[in-house]
């Protein structure tokens, strides 16, 4: 049986006409679907995080701009609104970009060929999952425990994940390995769906808070620390979920891994270094409630980056689909 038997969900399926999702909003405690007719749906989607994840929403964008030729609408336009739905994960640029630039070759005024290209997309984001688990697996020793931040699993991605690609090829490969799952604040990513997925896979795992992070590795309970990326610089400064800059220098003060895992997709050698990187601030809301509830002061100020920026220094290696990169070296 595959990864993705075991797993047996599709966070994407193109259903010719639409593209269905799952709704990652009502995760864990609801698994539904949220269909995507219109351009204005597939922005609404990236931007509400009803599909998330950089490589995840590459994919979906370029579903968003098949869909758009398919009815004969503007693919410029439909272009301009998904390539600026969310400014950090350059993935969803790529994807973009990729389509357009074949939008403006001969194409016969076909559809189905950018359709074709949506599809191929989809298909080489799995195959580059599926590689970055094999390359990635060369690292993990039997035995280990693994800490994780937010979400880089088969939700994030059109296919089994990046940093949890990892994890289920190291475990159905025999390998005996435990996973801590950070809750990841403010949104719960991985409370809601690293634990979500990991459960639904059988793999062995203990929820912890953000904060608890620190104790367990100083007290010797973490092997190596594996995360995705929403964007790699040309200097290899990694921009992923917040919180993740926290762990690479905990990693480095006690001398233990720290990896990244993505794709080609999710390099940017036309950015320098973390300090191009645009970040990405979010609503208030986000900090101040939890499912509707407030858990603080009405009116208060709030900070709500999404992203924060882990230079290349603290990174242990960098595994995609092609190689394992040693950014120190």
């Amino acid at each position: 049986m595959s990864i993705e038997d075991k797993l047996n969900f599709k966070t994407l399926e193109w259903k010719n006409n639409y593209l269905r999702l799952i709704d990652q909003t009502l995760l864990p405690g609801k698994l539904d679907y949220f269909d995507c007719h219109e351009t204005d749906d597939f922005v609404r989607a990236i931007k509400n995080l009803i599909v998330r994840g950089a490589p995840a929403i590459g994919c979906a964008a370029a579903y968003g701009i098949a869909l758009a030729a398919k009815k004969r609408q503007d693919i410029s336009r439909a272009a301009a609104q998904l390539r600026t739905a969310r400014p950090t994960a350059v993935n969803l640029a790529w994807a973009v970009d990729r389509m357009m630039r074949l939008a403006g070759e001969d194409v016969n005024n076909d559809p189905a060929i950018l359709e074709r290209e949506a599809i191929a997309i989809h298909e080489e984001d799995a195959d580059m999952c599926r590689q970055i688990g094999k390359n990635g697996d060369k690292l993990i020793k039997d035995d280990f425990r693994v800490l994780t931040h937010c979400n880089a699993g088969a939700l994030a991605t059109g296919g089994i994940g990046t940093a949890l690609a990892v994890i289920y090829t190291a475990k159905f490969g025999g390998k005996d390995i435990s996973v801590w799952v950070d809750e990841t604040r403010p949104l719960l990513q991985g409370a809601r769906l690293t634990a979500w997925e990991l459960g639904r896979a059988g793999v062995p795992y203990t929820l912890i808070c953000d904060n608890m992070a620190a104790s367990l590795i100083g007290n010797g309970f973490v092997d190596c620390v594996i995360t995705g990326a929403d964007r790699i610089a040309a200097n290899y400064d990694v921009a992923n979920k917040i919180g993740t800059y926290n762990l690479a220098i905990l990693c480095h003060y006690h001398k233990i891994p720290f990896y990244v895992a993505a794709p080609s997709s999710t390099f940017d050698f036309e950015c320098p270094n973390g300090k191009s990187i645009i970040i990405e601030n979010r609503a208030s809301r986000e900090i101040t409630s939890i499912d509707g509830q407030p858990i603080a002061p009405k009116g208060v100020n709030v900070f709500n980056p999404a992203f924060d920026i882990t230079p290349h220094e603290l990174i242990s290696a960098i595994i995609s689909e092609k190689e394992t990169i040693r950014p120190q070296e």
